[in-house]
């Protein structure tokens, strides 16, 4: 398999103070060690990150933005989904 057949991997990078994985870029690869491998390398360089995660491009799948309104409208009367009126205690943290 030469580098033209690689397939496309999104790559995915925990920060060491974030509670999540953010997408940080894609980089082709010929198999998943060898993502990760190079997702080190090219997305950590300052060894900012704690967790790596790679998902090969072929697996994602998106909602197209003419489906917005059916996708997310209905969330709009259902108010206990945004938590505004509660009140949090001050020890709560990451919220």
């Amino acid at each position: 398999m030469n580098q033209k057949e690689w397939p496309l991997w999104e790559v995915f990078i925990r920060a060491k103070q974030g509670l999540n994985h953010k997408h940080v870029g894609s980089l082709h690869a010929a198999d998943v060690t060898m993502a990760i491998a190079n997702a080190r390398d090219v997305y950590t360089r300052r060894l900012e990150g704690i967790s790596i995660w790679v998902v090969e491009s072929k697996h994602l799948h998106a909602s197209e933005p003419s489906d917005q309104e059916a996708l997310f409208d209905p969330a709009e009367d259902k108010i206990y989904r945004h938590p505004t009126f509660y009140n949090l205690p001050i020890e709560l943290k990451h919220m």
